[in-house]
This record gives C-alpha cells, structure tokens and sequence, in this order.
C-alpha cells in the first residue's frame, strides 16, 4: 500500500508542498509503520519502504548514469540504433512509458530532445526530483534541458497531440507482471510493481503510438518476450537479453 509523501525534518518544506500539490500525494506528518511511501530529505526524494529493502530514487548525476554518460559508447548502443540515431540525426522522441528515466537519459545525452511520459504520480515525482538535481548540477545541465516531464496517461496524450508537433519516434518500454523467474528482481523494479502496477493495458500504446510517431515507434521487449499488441513489426534488433521492435507510422 502507497501513502504519500512524508518531508524529513531536513527537508525544503516548500518543495515537499509543490511536489504533493502538483501530483496529488497526500502529504503525510510521520512516517508510516507498514507499506511504501516518498520521503523528501535534504538532498533527494526517494520511494522508501517499511519492509527493509533499499530506497529507490531517479538520479540523473551519478552512478550508473554517469556511468553511463561517461563511458555507455555513444550512438553505438542499442537504444541508439533502436531509435535512428545516425551521424548528425538527432530524433526528437516521446518516451511514453518513462518510469525512472534511465533510457530517455540516455537519449538526451545523446542529444536527443525526449519528452518523459508518466500516468503514475509516484515516478512522476521521482522523475521530477531527478531532473530538478540534474539541471542544478553543471555536468548534467544541458542534458536536462534537453528533458520534458509531462504526468499523463501516455495513449490519451498522444491521441490529442497536436500533429504540427508529432516527435519522430515514440519509445515504449512497459513494465510487466513478474513470471516467477527471476526472485532476486531489482529493488526498483519490486517497488514499482507494488506501488505503480504493471503496464497490463499497454498494447492499446502501440496504435497510439504509431498514429503520433512521424518515422517510428521503437518497443523494447525481453529478448524471448512476447509482442506488444496484435501487430507485427517490420524489423527487430535482437541482442543477448534485450529486443527492439521497430513499427512504422499509421499516418
């Protein structure tokens, strides 16, 4: 059971106020005995837990992002190729299914413009805080600038977007029930299956994103996964563990 958000006595008040105004959290006075919760501290907001395993946090800064950033292999990795980054071609992109941010990171770092889709509140405000702390630091700046953040249902955007401004690509990565396989699974992706839910209706994205999508709409799966929806691709990039989908547009 999610909570809200709880500010430790560290914590901007005023900023735990705007996060809990603009993604509807309620804002909690202690934090609680069981379940999961945000907690604002004085450096980041983290989704933190009463059963004992690590916090999880957006961070665009350091760690496996600066990895990343500092050492990921440039437009030779996967996600690039996926997309169509080539050269000086730079897709403007919509990641409809952004959760933490860490391939639409990548992107942007690539020079990509990315708008970061997100239906659920939690992340939402996560992504939030991470790109808060991104654009505050200089090695990340320009990245995150490059960075939109927009709290809605993905399908439901798309499907009203204006066709003057439709992106070249339209990247899903949804986020599916746990088979059983895998009992040792992420901490980050345990805490979003409990809080946020699984991506169960996300085979209706792929319609909406073909309708929006200008040259492509890119699914990254499990390299054994099933398809997203009922069509098929026209071409797919399979790697050791991972497989994109590439769709062509509707329209």
């Amino acid at each position: 059971m999610f909570h809200g958000l709880y500010a430790l006595p560290d914590a901007d008040a005023a900023r735990a106020d705007d996060l809990a105004a603009r993604f509807a959290l309620p804002r909690l006075s202690a934090p609680p005995a069981d379940g999961y919760w945000l907690a604002l501290g004085d450096t980041r907001l983290e989704l933190v837990t009463a059963h004992g395993h690590g916090a999880v946090y957006a961070d665009f800064v350091e760690g496996a992002a600066r990895h990343r950033r500092e050492h990921g292999g440039g437009s030779g990795q996967p996600v690039a190729r996926a997309i169509g980054i080539k050269g000086g071609n730079r897709p403007s992109v919509v990641d409809a299914t952004a959760g933490l941010g860490r391939d639409a990171f990548v992107l942007a770092t690539l020079g990509c413009e990315v708008t970061l889709l997100e239906r659920s509140p939690v992340a939402a405000a996560l992504l939030d805080d991470a790109l808060s702390r991104a654009a505050a630091d200089p090695a990340t700046a320009a990245i995150a600038a490059r960075m939109r953040l927009v709290h809605a249902d993905a399908a439901d955007w798309l499907a009203a977007l204006d066709p003057a401004v439709r992106p070249d690509v339209v990247y899903l990565d949804p986020m599916f029930p746990d088979t059983g396989k895998s009992a040792a699974a992420k901490k980050d992706m345990q805490a979003f299956q409990v809080v946020i839910g699984d991506d169960t209706d996300a085979g209706k994205l792929v319609a909406a994103a073909r309708g929006a999508a200008k040259k492509r709409v890119v699914v990254k799966r499990p390299r054994l996964g099933v398809l997203l929806g009922d069509d098929k691709p026209s071409t797919q990039l399979v790697g050791k563990s991972t497989r994109f989908d590439l769709y062509t547009p509707s329209r």
